[in-house]
Order: structure tokens, then sequence, then C-alpha cells
């Protein structure tokens, strides 16, 4: 199809077997299943784009090795605004997903935040579409441990017939920076400014980054406070046993280092 030959940048990854061509390898890799997409969906790739630089990069990779793909961004309704510009302005084709509940709806439907054990936000805001076809993300080993352990292709654990390919799985930070570059793909401006993550605002996975984007984006922090507030007042188990009050008790817990500890002893608090 030509796409090979057009590009320009030279990622390699050295194995046993001398230097591999990142790049090429991972267009192969969108090429090879594309007849997998195309029997189980007209439109062939569902893609998977959250506006970072992981997603810029797969979706890039995908108009290069010309696959059938469309292109989708799950709303969660806790975005950065820099963000949604950025997309709204750069990627006009990918389409919005608008989740069928806000995360402080969620929030008071479940009566706790969302935390690191228990991240029922994910399969509601971000995880959303897909079913039935073959999702392109932008996963990568380099991103965590957990993630490290993850496949080239996958079936999604869910049973709406949803699989998933990643193929950067093996790129590193600094390839897929280095291909943004060379490449001259615009990205979000957030990134210049020193986060590394340009998820949800206040994930509980942002650790202590949370500190600096609720002072960026205090709307989000208010918000979040109010929905704290009405499910500190349920007099639940949980609450009784950490003590929540008032919304500030809970946010407080919330954005402390203890609760992991706090919510792995307890079990089943929560549930």
């Amino acid at each position: 199809r030509g796409a090979l030959e057009d590009c320009q940048t030279m990622l390699r990854e050295q194995t046993l077997f001398g230097p591999v061509d990142l790049v090429e390898k991972s267009i192969l890799r969108l090429r090879e299943f594309e007849a997998q997409a195309l029997d189980l969906h007209t439109d062939g790739y569902w893609l998977a784009f959250s506006g970072g630089k992981d997603s810029m990069v797969i979706l890039d990779l995908a108009k290069r090795a010309g696959v059938k793909h469309t292109a989708h961004f799950n709303l969660t309704t806790v975005d950065p605004p820099e963000l949604l510009q950025f997309i709204r302005q750069h990627y006009p084709a990918v389409k919005w997903e608008r989740p069928r509940i806000s995360m402080f709806a969620l929030i008071l439907k479940k009566m706790m935040p969302p935390t690191r054990l228990v991240r029922y936000c994910c399969a509601e805001l971000k995880e959303r579409g897909g079913a039935g076809r073959i999702v392109v993300t932008g996963i990568r080993w380099a991103e965590s441990l957990k993630r490290s352990k993850r496949q080239i292709i996958e079936q999604c654990r869910s049973g709406n017939g949803k699989s998933l390919l990643n193929p950067i799985i093996e790129w590193t930070d600094k390839d897929v920076w280095q291909y943004i570059r060379e490449n001259h793909l615009p990205y979000c401006c957030l990134y210049d400014e020193g986060f590394k993550r340009i998820g949800c605002v206040g994930c509980p996975m942002a650790g202590k980054d949370r500190a600096r984007e609720f002072k960026r984006w205090p709307q989000y922090k208010r918000m979040y406070l109010r929905a704290f507030d009405q499910i500190a007042v349920t007099g639940s188990a949980a609450n009784r046993k950490l003590h929540w009050r008032t919304g500030k008790d809970v946010f407080k817990w919330w954005t402390s280092d203890h609760h992991i500890k706090e919510q792995s002893d307890q079990g089943v608090l929560f549930e």
C-alpha cells in the first residue's frame, strides 16, 4: 500500500536477531488483523482515542497503514478543558462518545469515591464502546507493572465480544515522543507544562499529581466536594469506619495515601 515506504521515522528496537523497525512492526500488526476487524464490522477497527500522546500515535499509524477504522473519544465529564479544545481543533473527525452518566452522578450511585482498588469509573466512562469489534489502543508495557503483562491481541473480559489490539505495546515513552516530533504531530499543551498524564482530573492513579490538578482546575474540586457532601451524610458502615461527616472529610481521605491500606484491610467495606 506504500505507507511503509513513505514513513520517514526510523525507531529501532534491538533484538537477538538484530534491529527491528518499530513503526513498520506496528503498521504490519494493524494490517494483519484488518480482515478480522472488517468481518466484525464494515467500519473496521474501533480506535480508542483519548487525545493523549499514545492515542495520537496509534491514530497516525492507522492512517499510514491504510486500514479502515473509526476513531472515538470517550468523554468522561472530568476531562481537562485544554484537552477538549485540543481534540476539537486538531482532530475534528474523531467521534465524541458521551456517557450515560456523569462522574459525579456515578459517585452518588456508588456512594463512594473511585479509588485505585475500586475503579468503577473506568468501565463506565473510559472503556465504553467497541462492543463486538476489534478495538485499537495505545497500551504499552512501559506504562506500569500491570500493563507490562498485557498482550498484543487480547479478548475483553466484559463478555461483549470486544477484542483489543495494542500495536505499540513495546514502545517506550522515548519512542512515542520521537515519533511525534519526527512526524510533526501537534500535541496537547499540558505536556509542555509538565503534566505526565492528561486523563481524568482527580484520577486516583495520578497519585500526588492530583494536588496540582485541583489547583489548576478548582471547578472540578468543587464538583467533587459537592458529590462527597452528599455521600458523607448517609450514615453507612463505610462512613462510620472512616469518620466521614462532611465532603471535606471524604476529600481528605481520598487524596491521602492512607486510603489504599485502609481499603485493603477492610476488604468488602464498599462492596
